[in-house]
């Protein structure tokens, strides 16, 4: 799916896949490999909806369940997410440990049923598992439509229109058009608009009005008023549909993610401790707040070196700029600061609040235990880390039975793995799913926390 979005937004020229390994976000050769999604990918793309420009910061999770602590630290930072759902599959175990993960952090989320051109897919069934195995309120703002047992296009709830892509002429998906509904259709389309609008009224006495006397009087600024108003406060989840690979319904997809789900604006305020009181402190989204900020993520890149993957929810983060670590209490550099694109990196002077970037030159930073903190007064510059399990594990390797994991010895200096293995939420035995990481095989005795 992310594929696709860089590819619409124009970061990406081709489209790749993830199954044959040439997806940009899955650059690990391990991933390109299996063709699955192992570790968390960044990156940042523009979008333009009613003449305005958006900036999009997304982060790329593997959908896999051994790799669900990617997922987890994730979310802790992200304002809002795309849950997507197989249409022959529908609500999978992994999808439910995903949508607790995001009821824990309380990120609003808009669902997509993708593959709808896989035979035996079941839009309508995906749609029961969504409300019946995840507890959720599904609210429907398309349709699909399919041609002789053939997905072919969307309806759109909102404008009534049903969309077709030029896939004949334009096999991207790059060019779509709308036409009127199909006449089969429009008594199926009538009914959930109404299941729409009526839902939406409950967040509105005026719309309720409207919908009792007058549905046709409610107009389509109205309905993405209370949608995004529904969406933001867990009401319910707007429920999309497309098969990405046809390359059909991304760009509404993309559209929804402007209308639905929040900018950084839309959260207000953080909270966080004050590490010398111990307080609770609140701080303003705002570029004009002293600075807040949280590391989610810390891998190695040859090339660069250390890169903190770093949420700013206050101030701004300049290149030179000591920033206090309120763990240690100490400070440290932002030597260089990048926009990051999977592998690749951009570099940047500056990012401010509400922006996901990378920071390169904090030797000590470390992903660990504890809520976020803010600095008093007398400390302009800020970071705290976030933990993703709240446990560490012994770990053996080739029966060499070690009781911390520092005197473990790898192809590399463990000082350089710890920051993507140390974490790592060991859950079975099966060797292979960390060689992916550790580069080689280790056997793991059951965990023992310490």
């Amino acid at each position: 799916m992310c594929i696709r979005d860089r590819y619409y937004t124009g970061v990406n020229y081709a489209i790749g896949e993830v199954d044959n390994g040439t997806a940009t976000t899955d650059w690990m050769p391990q991933e390109q490999e299996r063709g699955i999604t192992i570790t968390s990918a960044a990156t940042t793309v523009h979008w333009t909806l009613n003449d305005n420009d958006y900036q999009i910061n997304i982060i790329d999770t593997p959908g896999h369940v051994d790799f669900t602590v990617e997922v987890e630290r994730s979310l802790r930072v992200l304002d809002g997410s795309i849950v997507i759902f197989c249409g022959v599959a529908g609500v999978q175990p992994q999808s439910e440990t995903v949508w607790r993960q995001a009821d824990k952090y309380r990120v609003p989320r808009i669902c997509y049923i993708n593959k709808l051109d896989r035979p035996g897919a079941d839009f309508f069934k995906a749609i029961r598992q969504i409300k019946d195995k995840l507890g959720a309120t599904p609210v429907h703002i398309q349709l699909p439509i399919f041609e002789n047992d053939t997905f072919d296009g969307i309806i759109d709830l909102i404008s009534l229109k049903a969309i077709y892509w030029d896939l004949d002429n334009y096999p991207d998906g790059s060019v779509y058009i709308y036409k009127d509904i199909p006449e089969n259709l429009k008594s199926l389309a009538d009914e959930y608009r109404s299941n729409l609008l009526e839902t939406i009224s409950e967040l509105d006495d005026d719309i309720m009005s409207k919908f009792f006397n007058d549905p046709n009087s409610i107009t389509n600024e109205e309905i993405l008023k209370n949608l995004r108003k529904g969406t933001l406060s867990l009401k319910f989840t707007p429920i999309l549909c497309g098969s990405s690979l046809q390359n059909i319904g991304v760009q509404p997809l993309i559209d929804a993610v402007i209308n639905y789900l929040p900018s950084p604006a839309d959260i207000g305020v953080v909270e966080g401790i004050n590490p010398r009181t111990g307080e609770k402190t609140i701080r303003k989204i705002s570029d004009e707040e002293p600075l807040s900020a949280l590391i989610f993520k810390v891998m190695n890149d040859p090339y660069v070196g250390r890169i903190a993957f770093t949420r700013l929810y206050s101030g701004v983060i300049s290149q030179g700029d000591m920033l206090y670590n309120s763990r240690l209490d100490k400070k440290e550099r932002a030597a260089r600061l990048f926009h990051i694109h999977a592998n690749k990196q951009i570099k940047i002077d500056s990012f401010s609040a509400g922006d996901i970037a990378a920071i390169v030159g904090l030797k000590d930073s470390e992903i660990v235990h504890g809520k976020p903190q803010t600095g008093g007064a007398r400390y302009r510059k800020l970071l705290d880390y976030v933990d993703v399990l709240g446990k560490e594990y012994f770990i053996r390797k080739w029966g060499q039975v070690t009781d911390k994991p520092t005197q473990l010895t790898f192809k590399y200096p463990f000082n350089k793995a710890q920051n993507d293995i140390k974490y790592w939420q060991i859950e079975t035995d099966r060797m292979d799913k960390l060689k992916a990481l550790w580069n080689e095989f280790i056997n793991v005795e059951k965990p023992s926390i310490y």
